[in-house]
């Protein structure tokens, strides 16, 4: 064989080898990642060639399916009280996607999860069965918290203080998924989306704000841990108004008449004074608050519920006077209502907080338990038992005898905190109402921890506060979780 023939054969040996090698490349990797783009068809025609599983709320399926026709998508998601439940299941669309459960679990409920597989689709290749979400979510509790907040653009979160069960989570001005879960629904798409008041923003979760005098809570946990004060009754040292350290700016109270000067941490909470806990901040140290702050849950970027709900925060490297402002739950501080929700639910639970989970179990289509939530729930200590129940006994007081009256429950003990947190430049804008709370009923023991928002409402801005606006929604709530 000469020396030109050898050359050719070596070059089309070669030509061919490249030409393996790329078609093994096509083949099995960038195939795979074909077969696994979104913007495949196939994908599409896949997931909804069949009914999905569903999202259940007290053994009763809140979602289903439908059959369609002329489309190349077979079935079509549905929603039994869509708008009720919006907050929770989120949407399954045909050309948008999936949001919150509907999202987090798509392959189980698509029958794309591998551990729905048996013996027999494994060897076939087959898709499994698809699976069932089984809430945490007492009806009672979401449909108490749904009504009372009405037309009021605002949240709110109920939780079981002992267990972390999530009991309700609703967020106003709501939606019904099942008008933009088709292939034809872009109309009613495009007016959610431009509708100003957001009602795709699931505002429980993912919408931190000021919390306002809420986040006195915080504060007071973390005078009484760091021994700044013995106790909710001892005297502190307080004057009114409160200058803000380096300037000239006088912290004043909502009513000037309240005996805040020196107040208690009792007495403060009872009459939200803010002198109080700016000082409070300034004298404990940004740094000090923020590790309490973080030990409820602030600046914790991975809170899933398993929905990842978006961080709440304590901000750093703040001046004196900032910090004074974020005593009261201003400057910077941010939170969900899910936050603040936690925060009642710790000082509750002694001291303690359970991972909060809007989840108990999912299961397989023969109702097989794939992963049990409730059982895997974990349990954090972020204050002494001791702080805990003297938050307990202070928030007692402000139900009672302060500004939390409208959250009042015969034949249960109920604890709070108002909040109304500024909201705009120079507070031009109509503020934030917040209140959040616990209680516990006097005769079945049943205990249920709550946080409210109410961002805008029909009242006028003087009649604007939490415990006018916030409270009665709260109360609502407790109302249903303890009786149900």
């Amino acid at each position: 064989m000469n020396k030109t023939i050898r050359r050719t054969a070596v070059f089309t040996l070669l030509l061919v080898l490249s030409l393996l090698v790329r078609a093994t490349w096509v083949q099995f990797y960038e195939g795979r990642a074909l077969a696994d783009s979104k913007n495949n068809r196939r994908n599409v025609m896949a997931q909804y060639a069949r009914p999905l599983g569903d999202i259940i709320v007290a053994g009763d399926a809140i979602t289903g399916s439908k059959r369609t026709s002329g489309s190349d998508l077979a079935y079509q998601r549905t929603y039994k009280d869509g708008a009720l439940y919006a907050a929770v299941t989120g949407y399954s669309s045909q050309v948008y996607g999936a949001t919150q459960l509907e999202g987090v679990y798509r392959d189980l409920l698509d029958g794309t999860d591998t551990r729905l597989k048996n013996p027999l689709d494994v060897l076939t290749n087959e898709r499994a069965a698809p699976g069932d979400v089984i809430t945490t979510i007492d009806p009672d509790v979401q449909r108490a918290a749904y009504e009372a907040l009405g037309g009021k653009k605002g949240a709110a979160v109920a939780l079981d203080p002992a267990t972390g069960k999530i009991l309700g989570v609703v967020s106003t001005p709501s939606y019904d998924p099942g008008t933009i879960s088709g292939t034809a629904d872009g109309d009613a798409w495009r007016k959610l989306t431009k509708d100003g008041d957001k009602p795709l923003v699931n505002r429980a979760l993912r919408q931190p704000l000021p919390p306002g005098s809420t986040f006195k809570l915080v504060v007071a946990a973390a005078a009484l841990e760091d021994g700044l004060y013995a106790s909710v009754d001892t005297r502190t040292d307080s004057p009114d108004p409160y200058t803000l350290p380096l300037t000239h700016r006088e912290l004043t109270n909502e009513n000037p008449n309240a005996p805040c000067e020196n107040a208690s941490i009792r007495v403060a909470l009872q009459y939200s004074c803010n002198n109080v806990f700016a000082k409070m901040a300034v004298d404990l140290g940004q740094d000090k608050v923020r590790a309490m702050a973080e030990r409820f849950g602030f600046n914790d970027t991975a809170q899933d519920v398993p929905v990842r709900a978006y961080e709440s925060v304590y901000p750093s490297g703040m001046d004196k006077a900032q910090t004074a402002l974020s005593g009261i739950g201003q400057f910077d501080v941010t939170a969900t209502p899910l936050q603040m929700a936690m925060v009642s639910a710790a000082i509750a639970n002694g001291g303690k907080l359970v991972s909060p989970h809007m989840v108990s179990r999912t299961s397989d289509a023969e109702g097989r338990v794939i992963e049990d939530y409730d059982s895997r729930a974990g349990t954090k200590e972020i204050v002494s038992s001791s702080t805990a129940g003297q938050l307990q006994s202070a928030m007692r007081t402000v139900v009672e005898k302060g500004t939390g009256g409208n959250a009042r429950i015969s034949g249960a003990t109920v604890g709070g905190k108002t909040g109304t947190a500024q909201h705009g430049e120079n507070n031009s804008r109509t503020p934030y109402a917040w209140f959040t709370s616990y209680a516990k009923s006097d005769t079945n023991g049943k205990e249920v921890a709550v946080a409210v928002i109410v961002e805008q409402s029909d009242a006028a801005r003087s009649e604007v506060s939490g415990n006018g606006l916030a409270a009665p929604v709260a109360k609502a709530m407790m109302q249903a979780a303890l009786r149900s």
